[in-house]
């Protein structure tokens, strides 16, 4: 009796660990951007004079002669939040990818402070590839999320990257143990 021949089959287990693997990076590099994302965000509206307001209601004149115009804090207003998700993925510029050797997974860190000085980016992949990828996760993150990240923040949530980017979008799917603290 002959044996079957199974020539087809290493190239059947190749593939499909290639896809493993590859379905991980881009699930990292959505995972990471999203996270980063956050970060930028919280750390912006962290920035606004509390004292700042904005008007808003209708300007139209009431019959009375009133208008219907309150002043409400700037901070987390929509105005506010459109503001910074149309520049916000310039900050991905100033991050960096790591591998976490325990996992095998990949995150990304700041390599630069919030007042433009060198961080320590040993062990960190600052290629312009990679910047360019976080950049255009970050920036997809943002179109295709936008009324989710509106509603997040516009007020304050606690653990907004784990609610947002896990639970709310899939972005982190399997990796919520994640940390990222604020550098």
């Amino acid at each position: 009796m002959a044996t079957p021949k199974v020539h087809w089959l290493l190239p059947v287990v190749v593939v499909s660990f290639l896809a493993c693997v590859l379905a991980r990076r881009g699930q990292d590099m959505r995972c990471g951007a999203c996270r980063a994302l956050v970060d930028e965000v919280e750390w912006e509206i962290s920035q606004v004079n509390p004292k700042k307001t904005i008007k808003k209601g209708s300007f139209r004149i009431n019959p009375d002669g009133s208008q219907s115009v309150i002043e409400a804090p700037y901070a987390r207003s929509e105005t506010h939040l459109i503001e910074l998700l149309e520049h916000v993925c310039e900050k991905m510029t100033e991050y960096g990818e790591k591998i976490d050797p325990d996992r095998d997974r990949k995150t990304y860190v700041r390599v630069l402070s919030r007042d433009g000085k060198q961080l320590d980016a040993s062990a960190t992949n600052i290629e312009k590839e990679v910047i360019d990828n976080l950049k255009a996760t970050c920036e997809h993150i943002v179109e295709v999320h936008e009324d989710e990240l509106l509603e997040f923040f516009s007020h304050e949530t606690e653990n907004v990257k784990d609610k947002l980017c896990s639970t709310r979008t899939d972005l982190c799917d399997n990796t919520v143990h994640i940390t990222h603290d604020e550098l």
